[in-house]
């Protein structure tokens, strides 16, 4: 038992399921404090220790045929829920057709960490705002109506676009930004039934239900995502993550940039999307359009930039971000033109003495 802060924590129950029927069963009966699934739990058992988030239980969902890695019959890609981060980056497919994803896992946190993070976790990371790990301050993410204390304090890691008066928070995840430029779809189920979310319409917005990050309900569990084919975009792709140190950073701001070069060298297609910069990845295909038919280079560049970063404003410490992400977007795109660059540092097709 914990007293910190007046507090009592109470234990949670732990059940490992050992069917999907059983998990749907079990995460349907608790509506009221609800039993949260755990994977690699990365994330969550941070969030408990620190009595931030208090489930019910703790469903263990490792038993469940969630781990597949492969091609779909539209020449896309599975990943299951239930893969690890680290499994995800190095698969030989992922590797090959989605190097920009690969790139993003392999950006993230830890080797340890990306060992046991799940792919389903990755999506449900909740956000790293100070005040929010902070029992002792206000935080409608945390306690909804209690205030936002990131207003008006320090707000150097904080939004820029997509905030609202209730919540500057951003989202963590590294790998989320190049699936949501890849248009990842969830799938996921309950004992109602399937869904099949697109990756735009997965996280939300803060709004004024900021405790809301997703639009996955308490009784849903993701069982996989897909991909559409990506093969297209391997030979010109970049993720740029800025950050205050190399390794184990979460990112200032980070950019998921790929392209399709035609054989004029004209861009025939692009994906961009920002990290590090919303409550969700930020993605706008107004800004996307813009590069399509246009020589690389840094007017079409700067034009993408500009667009993807419309309405941004700053919350004090963080007007930095504005400038910082604009040039990390030309920055991305550029890198994505000259051609894709793995994450042992050599350009696709590169011999491996020459790395």
């Amino acid at each position: 038992m914990d007293t910190r802060h007046g507090a009592r924590m109470i234990p949670p129950t732990y059940e490992r399921a050992a069917s999907l029927q059983q998990a749907l069963q079990q995460l349907a009966s608790t509506p009221g404090r609800p039993i949260q699934p755990i994977a690699g739990g990365t994330n969550l058992l941070d969030l408990m220790k620190l009595q931030v988030m208090q489930p019910s239980g703790l469903l263990d969902v490792n038993a469940l045929p969630l781990d597949a890695i492969t091609a779909t019959e539209e020449g896309g890609l599975q990943l299951g829920a239930t893969a690890r981060n680290a499994d995800t980056a190095y698969h030989p497919l992922v590797e090959r057709e989605y190097p920009l994803l690969a790139a993003a896992i392999l950006a993230a946190a830890s080797p340890q960490i990306r060992n046991m993070a799940s792919n389903g976790g990755n999506l449900l990371q909740r956000t790293r705002c100070t005040y929010f790990y902070d029992r002792a301050t206000p935080c409608n993410k945390r306690e909804p109506g209690s205030g936002c204390s990131a207003v008006g304090g320090l707000t150097k890691y904080h939004a820029i676009l997509g905030a609202s008066e209730h919540c500057i928070a951003t989202h963590p995840s590294d790998m989320c930004v190049a699936l949501a430029a890849l248009d990842a779809t969830v799938h996921v189920t309950s004992v109602r039934g399937t869904r099949a979310i697109p990756f735009g319409a997965f996280h939300r917005l803060p709004g004024d239900q900021p405790e809301q990050d997703s639009t996955l309900a308490a009784d849903e569990l993701i069982t996989h995502l897909t991909l559409p084919p990506g093969g297209r975009f391997a030979a010109h792709s970049a993720y740029l993550k800025i950050r205050e140190r190399l390794s184990y950073a979460f990112a200032l701001v980070s950019v998921a940039a790929a392209l399709e070069i035609g054989p004029d060298g004209r861009i025939t297609d692009a994906r961009l999307a920002l990290g590090s910069v919303a409550h969700k990845p930020w993605r706008s295909t107004d800004a996307e359009r813009l590069l399509i038919g246009a020589m690389p280079g840094d007017t079409a560049f700067e034009s993408a930039a500009d667009r993807l970063l419309e309405g941004a404003q700053s919350q004090g410490q963080n007007a930095f971000k504005i400038p910082l992400a604009r040039r990390a977007v030309v920055r991305a795109l550029q890198a994505a033109t000259e051609g894709t660059i793995d994450n042992r540092g050599r350009r696709r097709g590169q011999p491996e003495h020459a790395a």
